[in-house]
């Protein structure tokens, strides 16, 4: 279901009006990831689990969107233009496995972020590779990020290598260290407090399993 905002309304409450757009992200830039180099993996509690290289991305139909964006330092940018493919088509293709409820979305570096995979269903969010009627710039995620503009930027994650499909929900970088995981603009759900029991929950999981040795 789609977050609610107030009508008529474009800036959250606590959000102010940036005309530029801010680099912002834990790391570094993966400057050796190209267009060339650059793979995706989808997986998890899926039917027909599968791998994509930049071209065949591509092949996916392909999407514009113009949204705004807005992220949890406080700045929110209007009207930007976006192209990239539909998270939606990507999930047809994999078939998720009836109890398969949230998705986790794997970065370069380590890092991840998830959401319940509704959220990801809507018409907005994309697998995007392009920006500005441009290649999406090293900086900003690219070659291939996810756009998901209804939550907190940081949902939205750089640099994208996977897709994975589960059952429970796993905390992200971000989310272990305090921001939340609902990330509601319109509701400033920026940290925990929100969903605390939650978090506590997905952190209890992850800190408790056993070990695999190689």
């Amino acid at each position: 279901m789609p977050l609610a905002r107030p009508e008529g309304s474009r800036i959250p409450p606590g959000q102010v009006l940036n005309r530029g757009f801010p680099i912002l992200h834990a790391g570094t830039i993966p400057t050796d990831l190209t267009r060339d180099t650059w793979r995706l993996r989808v997986h998890g509690a899926v039917a027909h689990p599968f791998e994509l290289a930049f071209a065949e991305l591509l092949e996916f139909p392909q999407k514009e969107e113009v949204v705004d964006i807005h992220c949890v330092t406080s700045w929110t940018k209007l009207d930007t233009r976006w192209r990239g493919v539909p998270f939606r088509s990507i999930a047809e293709r994999a078939a998720p496995d009836p109890d398969a409820r949230f998705v986790v979305m794997e970065c370069e570096q380590g890092f991840t972020t998830s959401l319940p995979m509704p959220a990801l269903f809507e018409d907005s969010v994309l697998l995007a590779h392009g920006y500005g009627g441009a290649p999406l710039a090293p900086e900003h995620g690219g070659p291939v990020r996810m756009l998901v503009p209804q939550r907190y930027f940081y949902k939205s994650a750089k640099w994208l290598r996977g897709i994975k499909f589960v059952v429970q929900d796993e905390p992200g970088f971000w989310e272990v260290r305090g921001y939340s995981n609902l990330a509601d603009p319109w509701k400033q759900t920026r940290y925990e407090v929100d969903d605390v029991r939650e978090i506590h929950a997905m952190r209890k999981r992850s800190l408790f399993e056993p070990i695999v040795r190689g």
